[in-house]
């Protein structure tokens, strides 16, 4: 493994250890283990097809930790009526606790969520097999920096947004740790590299200028994103969420954004190796043809990864008839095409942006010259 690679692994297990180290601890006195229903009592549920009303009040014992074996009984589980959030709850099923000692030798619990773990860790690892598999050391790197992203995301870009200040200049300090991790995982420290890096900050700069200006002409608020009121709400009514919606346009135009730009720093860099004598004008008119084909599909990659998340939504426009019009002037429709169109406006530009870079960094400011030191005179342009 790359010494890269080495030190990049060391500084994302640095940052998790630091951020684990501030963790607040739960003031309750209470601790999280995992258990399993031994029995249950219905009698105050009402059930109409998925619906649920009323309660369950189940009885569980304790598989993990220091309390293992242990018995929680009289565990209240109250479904609200929202479905998106009410979990029903069968004998045999794994549930994680919040318990904590009531002082009088029993204990007390409260149902934190379901325990999907398993077979979470299961996708993961067919996911790391195949990547493992397929690509060898360079999969390898590819899946440190996916472990990486996680970490910064987590640990880093999450809690300073909470912070709630300067979070447009902080949120581009972590993208820019996210990219640069990414990148250097897959390619090293290489022109290839650079021109991918910088090709991606530039593209993303339009982005977060372009989504601004978008987010001010739609008269958005940033509150048509998943769970905003609440967290608003939650937080003493101090994050912007103006600038939240922002950082999420970025961050989500960062992944095709990189993919576009590495797949343009390293055609150009095949085609400087193995035809060294080309000038800059045919290397870049070889990069802008291969450009076009990556832009034709990748224009409709945010469209498609978006429309997944709201197919529900399109569904009830469909099932009330609703109108083109009305549907287009819908705040939240319009938040979700401004993320859509502003994303793939960068994608555009990063392609041909990255072929200029990669030019340079490959052949140099002397090849955008001819022999007697004079520019191309030939128009260099995307076919």
């Amino acid at each position: 493994m790359s010494k890269s690679v080495i030190l990049l692994a060391a500084l994302m297990a640095a940052l998790l250890c630091w951020r684990l180290t501030l963790a607040p601890q739960d003031p309750s006195g209470s601790q999280q283990v995992r258990a399993q229903v031994v029995a249950v009592d219905d009698g105050h549920l009402f059930t109409q097809g998925q619906a649920r009303l009323g309660s369950q009040k189940l009885t569980l014992v304790i598989d993990s930790g220091a309390l293992a074996g242990q018995p929680v009984a009289g565990v209240i589980n109250r479904f609200s009526g929202s479905m998106e959030y009410d979990e029903y709850y069968a004998v045999g099923d794994g549930v994680w606790l919040a318990v904590r000692s009531t002082g009088a030798g029993q204990l007390q619990g409260q149902i934190v969520a379901r325990d999907r773990l398993a077979p979470l860790a299961g996708l993961f690892g067919l996911f790391a097999l195949g990547l493992l598999l397929y690509a060898g050391r360079v999969g390898l790197r590819a899946l440190i920096s996916f472990v990486g992203s996680v970490v910064i995301l987590w640990q880093g870009l999450i809690p300073q947004l909470l912070a709630g200040d300067h979070l447009l200049l902080w949120s581009g300090v972590w993208v820019l740790a996210l990219v640069l991790l990414i990148l250097v995982s897959v390619a090293g420290f290489s022109r290839k590299t650079l021109a991918a890096l910088l090709g991606t900050l530039c593209g993303l700069l339009l982005t977060a200028l372009l989504g601004w200006w978008a987010m001010q002409a739609l008269h958005l608020d940033g509150m048509t994103q998943t769970l905003a009121q609440p967290l608003f709400f939650e937080t003493g009514m101090r994050l912007d969420l103006r600038q939240i919606y922002c950082v999420a346009i970025i961050l989500g135009a960062s992944g095709a954004a990189m993919d576009v730009a590495m797949e343009m720093a390293a055609t150009l860099e095949e085609l400087h190796l193995h035809r060294p004598d080309l000038g800059v004008a045919a290397l870049l008119r070889s990069g802008f043809k291969v450009g076009n084909a990556v832009i034709g599909t990748m224009t409709t990659t945010l469209l498609l990864a978006y429309s997944g998340g709201f197919l529900t939504l399109m569904l009830m426009f469909w099932q009330r008839d609703t109108s083109l019009m009305q549907i287009l002037n819908l705040k939240l429709v319009s938040a979700e095409l401004a993320r859509i169109l502003v994303g793939s406006i960068s994608l555009v530009l990063v392609a041909p942006l990255t072929a200029w870079i990669a030019a340079l960094c490959y052949c140099g400011v002397k090849g955008f010259q001819t022999s007697d030191g004079s520019l191309p005179t030939e128009e260099i342009r995307p076919s």
